[in-house]
């Protein structure tokens, strides 16, 4: 079966389990925008620069809404969305200029770097923001209609669902476009592609925007669905689940960032509620199985065992 078809039927259980166990409804779309972020946080790793402050972006779509919606509170949600989304991504295009001349460690840590200082400047302008209490976001209208708490994480539910599929065939299209496979070529030998006439910085710098958007989506549906915008939304914690979510799915194919949320928010859920002293200990040996295990992420490994089948004679 190919992965393609099986991401659409599992969108489809996805929704199914959501009209039929209401209070999944929540769980699934946040753990849809989990799957955005390590979406976005997986393009700068095909190119062999991991990101621990990713979450930035998020946080900055998510504060544009509860901004926009506290000034204009008639604005529909889609349209909140898309005005966050507009302000993060270009808040990434500006940022990624300078993240783009830097590699490994320094890319990481600088990244790490940015997102610290808007957090403590979120916690500290209380005024503003709210400080670590956060900014409410009432409940708008959307697509123009004004609906209860069930409805609206229903509507909510399906748009994220259909965004995810979006953005997944999008990042497959991206990555096995010439962009694509030159992003990747920074891996494995940046001195080739500016030889072949390329721009590195430019390769890089396309690559980080649409990673930014990819995290502009998360953080903006995010902050609709749990109705509260907080300094924690980009802290380097956030970030570092991004990434885990990141490794356990793989980077192959775009399922794996939603394959690698599902299974950490089913993780955390299930650990919270039987081991909440020691969850983050079962997260931890749930990794470690994996690198172990699959190297290459659940995904990968699912797509190389496949591939030795085919391969195997009759």
């Amino acid at each position: 079966m190919r992965l393609g078809i099986f991401s659409v039927m599992l969108a489809a259980a996805v929704m199914a389990i959501g009209l039929f166990f209401p209070w999944m409804k929540t769980i699934g779309i946040l753990g849809l925008c989990y799957g955005l972020a390590s979406l976005g946080v997986a393009l700068p790793a095909r190119a062999g620069q991991v990101s621990f402050g990713h979450a930035m972006f998020a946080c900055v779509a998510a504060y544009t809404v509860a901004f926009t919606a506290k000034a204009f509170p008639q604005l529909d949600g889609v349209m909140l969305i898309v005005l966050s989304v507009s302000m993060a991504t270009l808040f990434a295009a500006l940022l990624g200029l300078f993240m783009v001349r830097y590699r490994g460690i320094f890319f990481g840590m600088l990244n790490l770097a940015v997102s610290m200082v808007i957090v403590a400047l979120l916690g500290k302008l209380y005024a503003l923001t709210g400080g670590s209490d956060g900014i409410r976001v009432d409940r708008p209208t959307i697509f123009g209609l004004v609906t209860e708490r069930s409805e609206f994480e229903t509507i909510l539910l399906g748009f994220t669902l259909v965004v995810s599929l979006g953005c997944g065939w999008f990042y497959q299209r991206f990555i096995h476009s010439a962009s694509g496979e030159a992003l990747s070529g920074l891996k494995t030998n940046e001195t080739r592609l500016e030889y072949l006439g390329l721009s590195a910085h430019k390769v890089l710098w396309v690559g980080y925007v649409i990673s930014g958007f990819f995290l502009s989506l998360a953080g903006a549906v995010f902050a609709l669905a749990q109705g509260l915008v907080t300094p924690d939304m980009g802290s380097w914690m956030r970030s570092g689940e991004f990434v885990f979510i990141m490794i356990l799915g793989g980077i192959n194919h775009a399922l794996g960032a939603f394959v690698g949320a599902g299974i950490f928010e089913l993780v955390k859920l299930a650990a919270s509620a039987y081991m909440a002293g020691v969850w983050q200990l079962l997260l931890g040996v749930t990794l470690l199985v994996v690198i172990v295990v699959a190297p290459e992420g659940i995904i990968g490994a699912l797509e190389k065992r496949k591939s030795h089948k085919q391969g195997d004679p009759a």
